[in-house]
């Protein structure tokens, strides 16, 4: 397996996998919200190509640098499950996500859905900052906060991202399955989310703290929370149709492929 060849792949895995039930029953909702903010985004999103191009590299420079092509060691006594799972991500993947999201896509322009994408990524700012705080890293808090105050007003309420365009404030990216793990808390076992895909048990526990720091889940009415999380869901995964097949496609055994890239990344991430 080739890492170069599964950059951008890992983690948008989560993505394309999300709820993809929620998306499909939430689809009118998400052709009915999205239209609402087009213009808007498409507005504040014009100004940002760059940096959008940015966040879908982003995430993986890492991988290219200082980054060893060697087996992994983690415990993976829920293999079967896991196994049992992965297929069950995979045919829902192409069943329903990919499809839904190739029909996004065409409906929806390009400079809409990036604005819609700096939307929803400054909206989690919250997570991002905190887990920067519990880490010790007061410079990191402190250009979060910047960027959210920057996008949400020259932003258009984030649907541009001038933070990093006119300033270059990169994003930091922190979350709570990295904090357990500055704190000491080991990987623990690898594990498959029936939707979420692959993850480890520390960072299981740090998807369920991060949420409470999203504040989409403070929405109280349920319909309102599907259309909002069959937006972000869908939107994301419209940028990265075919990565998927391309990463199994450069594997022998897919499931083995994932987990190792998955938990090199994740190691990358907690000490970069």
């Amino acid at each position: 397996m080739v890492l170069s060849d599964i950059k951008a792949v890992v983690n948008r895995y989560h993505t394309k996998l999300r709820i993809p039930i929620i998306i499909v029953l939430a689809g009118t909702v998400c052709g009915c919200a999205t239209s609402g903010n087009s213009s808007a985004a498409v507005q504040a999103a014009s100004c940002t190509n760059n940096s959008a191009q940015a966040a879908n590299n982003d995430e993986f420079d890492l991988l290219e640098e200082d980054f060893a092509e060697q087996t992994v060691e983690l415990a993976d006594p829920l293999e079967p499950f896991n196994r049992a799972m992965f297929n069950v991500n995979d045919t829902l993947y192409f069943w329903i996500v990919k499809p839904v999201s190739q029909v996004y896509a065409g409906v929806i322009p390009a400079p809409a859905r990036l604005g819609i994408r700096n939307f929803f990524n400054n909206l989690t700012t919250p997570a991002r900052f905190v887990n920067c705080l519990l880490q010790g890293k007061g410079e990191g808090a402190g250009t979060e906060l910047r960027r959210f105050a920057i996008n949400t007003t020259c932003g258009i309420l984030g649907f541009g991202d001038p933070a990093l365009d006119q300033y270059g404030l990169e994003p930091v990216r922190e979350d709570l399955g990295q904090t357990l793990a500055v704190y000491g808390l080991g990987d623990g076992f690898y594990i498959v989310l029936p939707l979420l895909g692959p993850s480890t048990a520390r960072d299981s526990v740090g998807k369920i703290g991060d949420w409470f720091l999203n504040p989409i889940s403070y929405v109280e009415h349920t319909e309102t929370a599907i259309g909002i999380n069959a937006v972000r869901y869908t939107n994301e995964s419209s940028f990265y149709i075919g990565e998927y097949e391309a990463f199994k496609s450069m594997t022998i055994e897919p499931y083995v492929g994932m987990r190792e890239a998955y938990i090199q990344y994740r190691r990358k991430r907690i000490h970069e």
